[in-house]
């Protein structure tokens, strides 16, 4: 792992931080040339990217202070300011929000930014998650034997801490500890994988999918897919039926997808 990639003077450039930028940068460059195919001014495209980066940012944040609540009630700045610890659906769920309002404001329907957006937004993730990979965030998966297990036991959040409430892993070890350095499956390098396969076929039907939102919606279809079955691999909380916070909101976004796919009519083509 290399959480910190190098250093110029007092300046460090962090592998998370970087890979975040790419993603972004990866998906207004998909994004603007969307526009221009679609006839509408790039320059709303640019707009759009830095409203889905502030608001992304900030409703990452939030959701996850939310989930570690206990937590940020003992160190309320140092969990707010800490440049880790972002909970990617609260981040997805405000920049959907911010994005929608400026739509409105100019004069475009959210559907069409959406079908626009998501061949970018998905391909940016799975960017992002490579950061997660080079920071060894604890977005990795649980120990395993297989020949491209990962050590993660030089990141910010190794496996004796990530995986301490999870009695099944830690009662396979002497004194309950999982050790650092154990082979994990390296589930951003899976998820960046998925993504950039969606984010292809999203691409390819972009101009023949109608009506307008439909291609948003497979795109929450195909996402909400990918995260809950990544899920089952990673050491998260789990809440309901055996199923994490992650696992229940994907399911939402897949039922919310298909409801929409079988709704949307051809009246709202020329949306």
């Amino acid at each position: 792992m290399c959480p910190r990639l190098f250093q110029i003077g007092p300046f460090t450039v962090y592998g998370y931080g970087l890979m975040l930028a790419l993603g972004f940068i990866a998906g207004s460059y998909l994004l603007v040339n969307e526009f221009k195919r679609r006839k509408l001014d790039p320059n709303i495209a640019n707009n759009i990217t830095l409203i889905a980066l502030v608001a992304g940012v900030a409703g990452s944040k939030i959701l996850y202070l939310i989930e570690n609540w206990s937590s940020f009630i003992i160190d309320p700045i140092g969990m707010t300011f800490n440049p880790g610890g972002l909970t990617y659906y609260g981040g997805f769920i405000l920049a959907a929000f911010s994005i929608y309002i400026y739509g409105n404001k100019k004069g475009i329907k959210f559907f069409t930014i959406a079908d626009a957006i998501v061949p970018g937004l998905i391909l940016g993730y799975g960017i992002a998650r490579i950061g997660c990979h080079l920071a060894g965030d604890g977005d990795y998966g649980f120990p395993t034997t297989l020949p491209w297990g990962t050590d993660y036991s030089k990141g910010t959040y190794p496996p004796s801490i990530a995986f301490q409430d999870f009695p099944k892993i830690t009662s396979q070890f002497p004194g309950g500890i999982v050790p650092n350095n154990i082979p994990c499956h390296p589930t951003p390098v899976y998820e960046f994988i998925m993504c950039a396969l969606i984010c292809w076929f999203l691409w390819s039907i972009r101009k023949k999918t109608v009506p307008t939102g439909k291609l948003f919606m497979i795109y929450l279809m195909l996402a909400g897919i990918e995260r809950f079955f990544i899920e089952f691999l990673r050491p998260n909380p789990r809440m309901v039926l055996g199923l994490s916070e992650a696992q229940l909101i994907s399911l939402a976004l897949i039922a919310v997808g298909l409801f929409g796919w079988r709704k949307l009519t051809p009246s709202e083509q020329n949306s």
